[in-house]
């Protein structure tokens, strides 16, 4: 399967709570719910479009007790991702739980497994949130493909997405677009390690 990480940022590289004041209040958080004024039809066409690829649902422990307690209580049947999120097989990166009552869900005990779960026959592997999760695969080189959406603000605090003390990571646009309301919506694949060259001039590009 594809490994692939959907993160929502801010302009600033917040990735914290971008969903509601109370998704992640950790180390006292009090700025989020701020992707939720931008949201319109193109960006729920989009990500409804890139869930339809999702074969399993990869979550870090946070994420993943955070989703187990909320998408079971949404019953609004027109809800685009719902039906998909509770059915799609759950797979949990944690050394803390022993099982998962979001079903179906597996536990994962190291990157190792999610190393083996990627070698196994299927379209994508798709982790939602999950930033430090995230940070850690990318930096394995287990990352495939990172989706980005931006929101156009400035949240100011909060913890910051792709942040991570090993190798930089090179990345190739392969997909772009903006959304009515002002969302970025970028897709990369990753293509191992960053380059890195030495200014000699514009003459050198050209």
């Amino acid at each position: 399967m594809k490994l692939v990480l959907t993160e929502f940022v801010s302009l600033d590289g917040v990735s914290q709570g971008p969903g509601s004041p109370t998704e992640d209040t950790s180390d006292g958080f009090t700025r989020g719910g701020w992707l939720v004024p931008f949201l319109d039809e193109q960006f729920v066409r989009r990500t409804s479009a890139w869930l339809d690829l999702a074969d399993g649902i990869l979550l870090g422990r946070r994420t993943y007790e955070a989703f187990a307690r909320d998408w079971p209580q949404i019953t609004d049947p027109n809800d685009p991702y719902t039906v998909r999120m509770n059915s799609l097989p759950k797979y949990v990166v944690t050394s803390t739980l022993s099982e998962g009552d979001w079903r179906p869900t597996t536990v994962l005990r190291d990157l190792h497994a999610v190393g083996a779960l990627k070698a196994e026959p299927g379209r994508e592997l798709q982790i939602h949130g999950s930033a430090r999760l995230g940070n850690s695969l990318l930096a394995a080189g287990l990352v495939d493909t990172l989706r980005l959406v931006v929101a156009p603000t400035l949240v100011g605090s909060g913890r910051r997405l792709l942040d991570h003390p090993n190798e930089a990571v090179g990345l190739r646009l392969v997909e772009q677009e903006v959304t009515p309301s002002g969302l970025v919506v970028l897709e990369y694949d990753a293509v191992g390690a960053a380059a890195v060259a030495e200014y000699e001039g514009v003459t050198a590009f050209v």
